[in-house]
């Protein structure tokens, strides 16, 4: 598949142009000092200039560092900054840089005892760590951190430091630094709910630091974030495309492209990338003497990857390696990525029998045992056999979020059409299906793990009810492009709507007979 950058630029260009006024056009007065506008590169992490007070031995790390924080490579960047302040004990921006490795906005966490006790080592209250800024710029930096691990909810910590950040961008208009952690601090203002008005005017502030400097990783990073969405993919899709080669040493940032490449069905890109980041992340864990990442991030995108484009023998090795490592001991991130790569194996090969294959002891919690027992239960149904889900519904299913709560409906609608009851199990699923088109759009592999209108179309589709299938399918299409269920369903069910209609009035007739849903291989 090939795309053009050209005209989605003019379009980014546009729709930007208003935003960027209201994001930062509004500055503060002159600047109590300049911003120097030479990028420095660091090679492997990508260019950026930030003008600091400290002294020359601690610059590379600390612009490394600062690098490998735009590429939430939070780790070896808390590493860098570390090496900075040996280099320079008084260099007041190092344990800012420490501090902000600390919190992770996109990713819902934060750790504000590790960040006070960073800025600690700086020096004990912030007004003793204000006086040893090197200059007014610095200050702020320092102010909006202090904002960021203040007392008080996530929320208000998140949105007093996005203020801070506001202050400083518009001060200091020329600081690009200053520019794209705002552009991050807007983004985080939302605990990781997607918000189109907030995504957009994030990526405005974010944009004019990527049209100076292409190959600032922050930019890039952040405008990738803004767009990740079915919608707006298309706007994000020069910065993926560039995203990779400003950072080829940042696993996160081989990844961060195939965000834009799944919302836009782009299958083997999805692959490449994240092969490229789990390789990467793979050769720093074993210089760290840390073993494999088996059942992670990277290889849960990229075993999508595979089933969408019907790799089946590579997507069962990634399946059959995370599954080993559920005999090690595993870590719950570990567990999860493998609930979830295991739900999304069977449901989207279609083939039942491997719920047999990859078993493990039933999860403890509620989130996890319902994943696990969905897979098993939608098989078992999809074979014929309703009493699993039947046993399943009894039980008293308690659903941990949105997302779940549908994967329970589905079981309900299966369940119905099993006993006969074709009226009730289609008002079952195509109320889940308005359910979940209520939702914000999700980044990546769908969070539902069947999504609810490519079920509602196969149903149809079954029952004879080929138009209105053709437009389950067509709205899984644009909730989730390009997945191959969705998209072989929507063919088929446009072959069967131009088919006569006393054939299609047979074939529903027929479906309504059987006493249970027909299995699918």
């Amino acid at each position: 598949m090939s795309h053009s950058a050209g005209p989605t630029k003019r379009l980014l260009s546009t729709l930007l142009l208003g935003g960027l006024c209201l994001a930062g056009c509004g500055s503060a007065g002159p600047a109590p000092d300049r911003v120097a506008s030479n990028p420095v590169h660091i090679e492997g992490l990508g260019s950026l200039s930030f003008p600091n007070s400290g002294n020359e031995a601690a610059q590379t790390p600390f612009l490394r560092g600062v690098l490998l924080l735009h590429s939430f490579e939070f780790e070896p960047a808390a590493e860098a900054f570390v090496e900075a302040q040996q280099a320079d004990p008084q260099f007041a921006l190092a344990y800012w840089g420490e501090a902000m490795t600390y919190n992770h906005p996109l990713w819902r966490q934060k750790d504000v005892e590790a960040a006070r006790k960073a800025l600690a080592k700086l020096a004990p209250t912030a007004a003793e760590r204000r006086d040893k800024a090197g200059s007014e710029r610095e200050v702020m930096y320092l102010d909006a951190l202090e904002a960021l691990y203040a007392e008080g909810s996530k929320q208000q910590q998140d949105l007093a430091y996005m203020d801070a950040m506001r202050r400083l961008h518009e001060t200091y208009p020329d600081d690009h630094e200053a520019r794209a952690f705002y552009s991050l601090a807007i983004l985080g203002s939302r605990d990781g709910a997607r918000d189109f008005a907030t995504y957009m005017k994030a990526a405005s502030v974010a944009q004019p630091v990527f049209d100076a400097n292409p190959n600032h990783p922050g930019a890039a990073h952040y405008i990738i974030h803004s767009f990740d969405d079915p919608v707006h993919a298309p706007l994000g899709l020069p910065a993926a495309q560039a995203y990779a080669g400003i950072a080829p040493n940042a696993a996160h940032a081989q990844h961060m492209t195939t965000h834009i490449f799944v919302a836009l069905g782009m299958w083997s890109e999805v692959v490449s990338g994240n092969i490229r980041a789990r390789d990467t992340e793979d050769a720093e864990l074993a210089a760290r003497g840390r073993r494999p990442n088996l059942c992670g991030h990277y290889s849960s995108w990229l075993h999508y990857g595979h089933l969408m484009l019907g790799q089946t023998a590579e997507a069962e090795a990634l399946m059959d390696a995370c599954y080993g490592r559920m005999g090690e001991e595993p870590e719950a991130n570990e567990r999860d990525y493998f609930l979830s790569m295991r739900a999304r194996h069977v449901l989207d090969t279609e083939d039942w029998n491997l719920t047999s294959r990859w078993t493990i002891d039933p999860p403890a919690d509620e989130e996890g045992r319902l994943t696990y027992d969905f897979t098993n239960a939608f098989a078992a149904l999809r074979q014929g056999n309703a009493e699993p889900a039947r046993k399943l519904l009894a039980g008293g299913l308690k659903p941990g979020s949105p997302e779940q709560t549908l994967l329970v409906d589905e079981l309900r609608g299966l369940v119905a059409m099993a006993g006969g009851n074709t009226s009730a199990a289609l008002g079952i699923l195509r109320r889940a299906a308005e359910q979940e088109d209520e939702l914000p759009f999700a980044f990546g592999p769908p969070q539902v793990l069947k999504p609810t209108f490519e079920l509602l179309g196969e149903e149809l589709l079954r029952l004879g009810h080929a138009e209105e299938a053709v437009t389950a399918y067509r709205r899984a299409n644009e909730r989730t492009p390009g997945r191959t269920l969705s998209v072989r369903g929507l063919e088929q069910a446009r072959e069967a709507n131009l088919r006569p209609p006393a054939e299609r009035t047979q074939d529903h007739e027929a479906a309504k007979n059987q006493e249970s849903p027909r299995p699918h291989h």
